[in-house]
């Protein structure tokens, strides 16, 4: 069985399930095809989206990838992580199967907010790796939490989901927020050589589903 990283409770990993209402909704066309999306904001504002490929009122096995904002690496296009890499291979691959939807959801920094986020980057360039960066700052490793994503999933009535991911607690989320996860599908990203400890912290450290693998430098 899939848990929660270790030390941490899955209630903790799903968060609060809020209330969810759709907002706006409209058609999207991108490299990748035609997709529909859709805003749902909370009680308290927060924005949260479902851009998502065909019909998913009770889908089953559907492909969801349930992915974090990451400003740095989808707008600026930084090579510290591979958030950009990872919602592009998603989205391939939910235009292949002709069903799906990513779940995009609006927690910037692991959940610690962008000006914190450039704070542990300063750490990082120290030595630290992103965990204990995090853990200098004051803030757990991860602060995120998934219960919109249930609650998006629930308003979508998706029966069931082969989740697009290489981290177990969301695994563990969804499910313990009553989501049938029947499937997991790898989120493979080839490293470069500003992200590769990032990667290795999160395989190594946080119990993410990376095959370790070898960067040969880049030619100067």
């Amino acid at each position: 069985m899939i848990v929660a990283r270790e030390g941490q409770r899955v209630a903790d990993v799903v968060g609060p399930i809020p209330q969810v209402n759709r907002y706006a909704e409209s058609e999207l066309p991108t490299e990748w095809g035609s997709f529909h999306v859709t805003v749902f904001r909370t009680a308290e504002g927060q924005e949260h989206l479902a851009i998502q490929l065909g019909e998913l009122v009770g889908a089953t096995a559907a492909a969801v990838r349930v992915h974090s904002e990451c400003f740095t690496g989808e707008v600026l296009h930084s090579l510290r992580c591979d958030c950009r890499e990872q919602l592009a291979a998603a989205f391939r691959y939910i235009a292949s199967a002709g069903l799906g939807t990513v779940v995009y959801l609006r927690q910037e920094g692991r959940g610690i907010g962008l000006g914190n986020k450039i704070r542990a980057y300063a750490l990082q360039d120290r030595g630290l790796d992103t965990v204990d960066a995090n853990r200098f700052l004051g803030f757990d490793d991860d602060l995120r939490g998934y219960g919109a994503a249930v609650a998006i999933l629930r308003a979508l009535q998706v029966s069931s989901v082969r989740l697009i991911t290489n981290n177990p607690s969301k695994i563990a989320a969804l499910r313990a927020g009553g989501i049938t996860v029947a499937g997991r599908i790898a989120s493979t990203v080839l490293p470069n050589q500003h992200n590769r400890k990032y990667l290795d912290t999160k395989r190594r450290r946080m119990g993410h589903l990376i095959e370790p693998v070898a960067i040969v430098p880049d030619d100067d």
